[in-house]
């Protein structure tokens, strides 16, 4: 009776991934650089390891990637003390011991960092590079103006329509209120 279960069931999945795949490109939310695609969301590694996701935009991440791109790194390697002397630099916060080996971790099992052997040092990856490259620049060089009005840098149509929004709600918001009872 159930005989064809697991051949149905692999159909299903093919299925699915079909549609999930369709409905990515069709939202245009596809990213373009797989090593991105794969930190970005939590993954499994290949010996069975959770990868946890490295999110754009997170402030720790954001650090993370600044952090790992320093120069030093590609001569010195990276080690949990001066990740954390780094991190507590680039977060204007205490960045603890723990914090630092949870991170290293987060960075190796997605392959953006390679532990040297039979050392407490690591090496950054090609992968890491790209992740620290473009979590930083775009982040840099596109966000932070967009999000920072009042910053010279910022596109004047950028200011302009941030006002007209602020307005427009500050109207609503006074249109809305309810007349106080006497």
């Amino acid at each position: 009776m159930l005989s064809n279960l697991p051949e149905l069931q692999a159909k299903a999945r093919a299925i699915n991934v079909r549609l999930m795949e369709t409905e990515t490109v069709g939202q245009g939310t596809a990213l373009v650089s797989p090593v991105i695609e794969r930190i970005t969301r939590p993954t499994v590694t290949g010996d069975g390891r959770k990868a946890p996701a490295l999110r754009f935009g997170d402030l720790r991440v954001q650090a993370l990637a600044g952090a790992i791109a320093a120069m030093l790194f590609t001569v010195t390697g990276i080690t949990n003390r001066s990740l954390r002397a780094l991190m507590t630099g680039l977060l204007h916060r205490p960045y603890s011991m723990n914090q630092a080996s949870y991170d290293l971790t987060r960075l190796a099992r997605n392959g953006l960092i390679a532990r040297v052997s039979g050392r407490n040092r690591y090496t950054l990856t090609r992968d890491g590079l790209l992740f620290a490259h473009f979590y930083t620049k775009v982040y840099d060089h596109v966000l932070r103006p967009l999000l920072a009005p009042d910053r010279p840098n910022a596109p004047p149509e950028l200011a302009t329509a941030l006002d007209t929004l602020e307005r427009l709600a500050a109207d609503h918001i006074t249109k809305a209120r309810v007349p106080t009872a006497a």
